[in-house]
C-alpha cells in the first residue's frame, strides 16, 4: 500500500467549490522521498484545494520544525520552518513552464499533493542551518564546540601581530 495515499484528493467526485484539509508531516513523510535532506521533522500543513470547472487553485500554508545540525555549534537543533505556497492546476498539455503552473489531463480523477508538500517544506529550509537560539532559556548549543570556535577565532587574531605572518603576507603581495 502506497503510504502517500492519504495526499490524494479526490478530484472526479469533488463538487466544485472551497475544501479544507489539514495534515500532520511527520518523520514517516520524509523517509518516502529518497535522498531527503530533511530526515526528520514536524509539520502542520493548511491545504485548500479549489475546485473550478476549468483548472484547481491550491494553497499550502505550513509551520513546523525540522531537525538538523547547526551550521554553528554542530548540534541537533529544531529548526523553524514555515512557509505559504500557491499551485494552479489546469487542464491540457503544457504549453510553458511555470513553477507555479502544472498542467493535468481533464480525465483526472485524483490528485496526490506528498510531492507539492514535500517540495514547498525543502525550499523553505534556510540555507544557513542557524537561528535566535541564545533567546531560549535552555538553548541547545554545543558549548564546548562554541569555546573552540571562539578559541580560534583568537588564535587568528594573535597571527596578525605576528611577524612571520607578515613576511609571508608580503611574499604574496609582490
Amino acid at each position: 500500500m502506497d503510504a502517500l495515499i492519504q495526499y490524494s484528493i479526490p478530484v472526479k467526485g469533488l463538487g466544485d467549490g472551497i475544501h479544507e484539509y489539514r495534515f500532520h508531516i511527520d518523520k514517516d513523510f520524509f523517509d518516502q522521498f529518497e535522498h531527503s535532506p530533511i530526515k526528520e521533522g514536524t509539520f502542520d500543513v493548511h491545504f485548500v484545494f479549489d475546485k473550478r470547472p476549468e483548472m484547481f487553485d491550491l494553497s499550502f500554508d505550513f509551520k513546523g520544525k525540522a531537525k538538523a545540525a547547526c551550521d554553528r555549534c554542530l548540534a541537533t537543533v529544531d529548526l523553524p520552518v514555515e512557509g505559504e505556497n500557491r499551485l494552479l492546476v489546469k487542464f491540457g498539455e503544457e504549453k510553458d513552464e511555470d513553477a507555479d503552473v502544472i498542467f493535468v489531463s481533464p480525465e483526472i480523477s485524483s490528485l496526490n499533493v506528498a510531492k507539492f508538500i514535500y517540495e514547498y517544506i525543502c525550499l523553505a529550509m534556510p540555507l544557513i542551518n542557524v537561528f535566535d537560539c541564545e533567546s531560549m532559556s535552555e538553548p541547545p548549543c554545543d558549548k564546548k564546540m562554541l569555546k573552540y570556535l571562539e578559541q580560534r577565532d583568537n588564535d587568528e587574531n594573535d597571527n596578525d601581530n605576528n611577524p612571520i605572518w607578515d613576511d609571508l603576507k608580503n611574499a604574496f603581495n609582490n
